[in-house]
């Protein structure tokens, strides 16, 4: 294919969602059109298109360049094709900020919400730089502490507004990205605002050009890769919160808009900008107005955030077959040479931390008047039904977790893979989905069953769409960002269907181990003995299949046989761990990072400490959820998260020897 061809591919892509977005949006409006072309006069069907139908369209244009312009700006300014609003927290700490605003200190939006966001995006920018100083911005550890950050500025808005419904019930459908408009000031505010970092954009093309050339060929040339980069990253940051200020959090957009167009043949600075801009409107653009026609009169309850990915993520999907294929990567010098002989640590570490968190949280909880007391043995046989069944699924679910992550960041040689961002967790969310929608009363056995079937299904996908580039880090990710996306969407559709059956899928989501039973925890506890004990059984090949290929051949490994089976490994871990604490829990990101920032490098050692992390987490997590806002339940995976990301953070912010 020639290089011409390559660049002549972001101008049909784009041509071809804008025919399909005006296709949708003809039949949308055409029902109206006679009604706005008659005489001015009070017309229902004419008003609510004039004031409502209208004036989201334009804002959808609006908010996908925008937000495609501001990860484009971010992935030519880092180097760092994974970079977006959303894969560097930028969206999720407008959004945080914006709730803690709106619950705490109302008056101060008086000031300004786009004041507000842009100071919530750029202290999570803030802390992600800060986090990766020490490593000289590796793009692997940039996006990695992006995903922390926002994990936990995700997390704890949703708690919050959990715990506030009341008062921000509001926000449940505007922090997943809503488009609906009642008239046109939130699109002529957004067109004024955005029109002048545009033209800063605009500006920055010659700057961003130089940064290409590297930090070197920038000096050289009278320029300041700093100060160039400050600025870019300062435009981009802006972009995102006036748009996430104004209709709430749109994921997607910044991550795929660049990519699609950068996979379609855009190359220079100024290609990129351009198409990427356009690509983004014209997907936002097409996915509002197929909400529009398919869910009528639901459409302003439906988030278009949420569904943007359904079509975004097959068309990512497809292009990415095309991505250029990079050298496998090599094994990492010095890896099993540090803490030789530490397995009695690391068993000591393993076994004697989760059993200690386990004894104090089915020890100590609340009294009916809410009260602090200390288990009694008169007392036992009334709580212990309640409380012990909860706590064994919490701490095996930890070690699933945290087992199936060490495994896929073995394997993938992927300092960012785990089930939640892989999309693993998702595929087990999806299958369970089906078992419960499809197959009525089914039990907790043939549950697992259907969420196994779902992760192993995305293992598969990624495996496939990765088998020739040697799992190079980068579309790995990118495949399994653009995974759970989809997954996500789907998930929300059926949950938003309105059926009974999606209040026990909701409860699943948000990863509460309320409702425990001992027939659960004794399933649990089975699978988990068994799945883990092959786990650490499969230690000799992890350490061997870390030097390489060729090397574990040579060595009596059989390559391809052992890779298969410990991928499904990790997909059975993730599955039977998503039916206890959800698929937003992240303890198969942190528990892994943990064991390996705390010295843990070799298989053995790393899994066992691992486990160990991953249930003194969810066991923590867990006592917190039951006892933090007694007598309501708060669910452990949120609390999860919120408890290990600054853990998380601490040891990412330590300069590796």
């Amino acid at each position: 294919m020639t290089a011409a061809s390559l660049r002549n591919r972001a101008p049909f892509l784009s041509a071809a969602l804008f025919a399909a977005a005006g296709a949708l949006c003809w039949l949308v409006l055409a029902p109206h059109i006679a009604a706005l072309t008659q005489a001015a006069g009070y017309d229902i069907g004419r008003m609510i298109t004039l004031y409502s139908t209208l004036p989201r369209m334009a804002t959808a244009l609006l908010c996908g360049a925008a937000l495609a312009l501001s990860g484009v700006i971010f992935q030519i300014a880092l180097r760092n094709n994974l970079a977006s609003p959303t894969t560097l927290g930028v969206s999720a700490g407008a959004h945080l900020a914006l709730v803690l605003a709106s619950l705490f200190a109302p008056s101060v939006l008086l000031l300004g919400r786009d004041i507000v966001a842009a100071l919530g995006s750029g202290i999570a920018a803030s802390l992600v730089f800060a986090l990766v100083a020490r490593r000289d911005f590796s793009p692997i550890a940039l996006v990695l502490s992006g995903l922390v950050v926002s994990l936990y500025c995700g997390a704890a808005a949703t708690l919050l507004v959990l715990l506030n419904d009341r008062y921000l019930v509001s926000l449940f459908i505007w922090g997943a990205g809503s488009l609906s408009q009642q008239d046109w000031s939130i699109a002529t505010s957004l067109a004024t605002k955005l029109l002048v970092l545009i033209l800063c954009a605009g500006l920055l093309i010659r700057p961003l050009e130089l940064l290409n050339l590297g930090d070197a060929s920038s000096k050289a040339l009278g320029a300041s890769p700093k100060r160039l980069r400050f600025f870019a990253i300062a435009v981009a940051v802006g972009l995102a919160a006036i748009v996430t200020s104004a209709v709430g959090v749109i994921g997607f957009i910044g991550l795929a808009a660049p990519t699609l167009a950068r996979l379609a043949g855009a190359r220079r600075v100024g290609s990129q900008i351009l198409w990427s801009t356009v690509i983004g409107a014209g997907l936002l653009f097409l996915t509002d107005n197929a909400i529009q026609l398919l869910a009528g009169p639901l459409a302003n309850f439906l988030p278009t955030g949420a569904v943007t990915a359904l079509f975004g993520s097959p068309l990512l999907l497809l292009l990415l077959r095309s991505m250029t294929a990079a050298r496998p990567m090599q094994p990492k010098a010095g890896s099993t040479a540090r803490w030789k002989g530490s397995c009695g640590l690391s068993i000591a570490l393993g076994v004697f931390p989760p059993l200690l968190i386990l004894g104090l949280a089915v020890a100590i909880g609340r009294t009916p008047d809410g009260g602090w007391s200390m288990l009694s043995s008169a007392e036992w046989s009334i709580v212990s039904d309640f409380r012990v069944p909860r706590v064994l699924n919490a701490m095996t679910a930890g070690i699933m977790l945290a087992l199936a992550g060490v495994l896929l960041q073995r394997l993938s040689r992927n300092d960012m893979a785990s089930p939640e961002v892989l999309g693993v967790s998702s595929g087990a969310m999806l299958g369970l989905a089906a078992g419960v929608f499809v197959f009525s009363g089914l039990q907790t056995f043939p549950l697992i069953v259907c969420a196994s079937l779902g992760a192993l299904a995305v293992l598969l996908g990624i495996l496939l769409l990765n088998r020739t580039s040697g799992f190079q880090a980068e579309r790995m990710v990118l495949a399994g960002i653009a995974f759970a996306a989809l997954l996500d969407a789907l998930i929300g559709a059926l949950a938003a269907a309105g059926d009974p059956r999606s209040l026990v899928l909701l409860r699943w989501m948000s990863g509460s181990t309320y409702g425990a039973t001992w027939q659960s925890a004794a399933i649990t506890i089975g699978v988990c003995l068994s799945l883990g004990l092959m786990a650490l059984s499969a230690f000799r090949w992890l350490d061997i299949l870390d030097l390489g290929a060729s090397s574990a051949q040579a060595l009596g490994v059989p390559v391809k046989k052992a890779r298969v089976l410990l991928f499904v490994l990790a997909g059975l871990l993730t599955a039977t761990a998503t039916l206890s604490v959800g698929p937003l829990s992240f303890v198969g990101l942190m528990a892994p990072h943990i064991a390996r920032q705390l010295g843990f490098v070799r298989a053995l050692p790393q899994l066992l400490v691992a486990a160990s992390s991953g249930a003194s987490l969810m066991v923590f997590a867990d006592w917190v959820g039951r006892n933090a806002n007694f007598p309501f339940d708060m669910p452990a995976g949120l609390i999860s998260a919120l408890i290990g990301t600054p853990l998380l953070m601490l040891l990412l912010s330590r300069k590796r020897a």
